[in-house]
C-alpha cells in the first residue's frame, strides 16, 4: 500500500469510528478509564499517551486497557520466621498473598514492584506478641525510609506498629517493610501489608 492509499485508509478509518461506529470522544485527564457502552465503543484520547498505559494509534488516540488494575495483600500466616535471611536483612516476610493483582508482589522476596507511574496507596500492621521490646517498622521505597511505626506499649500481650501513606511512583520502584528495631520473636502471625493503584499518572 502506497503512502497516498495509507493515508486515505487511516482517514477512511477515522471517519467510520467517529460517524459510521457511533464512537464518542472524551476529552478528559490523563489515564481516564474507557467505559464501555452497549453496542458502542468510547475512545479515550491522552495527550500524553505512553506504551504501557494502552495502544496509541497514529491519530494520537490512546485507547487504555480497562483491565489496568493493581493491588495486593500479603499475611504472615505462622509465627516462625521464614528464613535466615530476615536475620541478616531485617526485612519483613510474608508467607501468603490474598490479592496479587498484576502479581507485582513478589511473595518470596516481599517486595513490591511498582509497574507503573501513580499515586499509590499503602498500609502495613507488624504485630508483636509478649515482647517487652519496642519495635519500630519502617515502609522502604528503593532503600529509604518513607514512614515508620512503632509499638511499644509493655503492659499489653499483643500490639501491632500501623501505619498508612500515599506515594508519588515511578515505574520499577520498589517498596517493602524493614524491622528497623527491636524482633518480632512471636508476633510474625497476622502481620499484613497491602497496596492498590489509586490511579495512574
Amino acid at each position: 500500500m502506497t503512502g497516498h492509499n495509507t493515508g486515505l485508509f487511516y482517514l477512511w478509518f477515522a471517519s467510520c469510528l467517529l460517524l459510521g461506529c457511533g464512537v464518542g470522544l472524551s476529552m478528559g485527564q490523563n489515564d481516564t478509564e474507557p467505559v464501555v457502552l452497549e453496542g458502542k465503543c468510547l475512545v479515550v484520547c491522552d495527550s500524553n499517551p505512553s506504551a504501557e498505559a494502552g495502544v496509541t494509534s497514529s491519530f494520537g488516540i490512546s485507547v487504555r486497557a480497562a483491565g489496568a488494575k493493581v493491588a495486593f495483600s500479603a499475611v504472615r500466616g505462622t509465627n516462625h520466621e521464614p528464613s535466615d535471611m530476615s536475620n541478616q536483612s531485617m526485612t519483613i516476610y510474608f508467607d501468603q498473598v490474598l490479592v496479587n493483582i498484576g502479581n507485582h508482589f513478589d511473595l518470596r522476596s516481599s517486595v513490591f514492584l511498582a509497574p507503573r507511574r501513580g499515586i499509590y496507596s499503602f498500609s502495613f500492621h507488624v504485630v508483636k506478641v509478649y515482647n517487652r521490646q519496642t519495635i519500630q517498622v519502617n515502609l522502604m521505597h528503593n532503600e529509604y525510609p518513607i514512614i515508620s511505626a512503632f509499638a511499644g506499649d509493655q503492659d499489653v500481650t499483643r500490639e501491632a506498629a500501623s501505619n498508612g501513606v500515599l506515594l508519588h511512583l515511578e515505574r520499577e520502584d520498589k517498596l517493602y517493610l524493614k524491622l528497623e528495631r527491636g524482633n518480632l520473636m512471636g508476633g510474625w502471625k497476622y502481620s499484613t501489608f497491602s497496596g492498590f493503584l489509586v490511579f495512574p499518572l
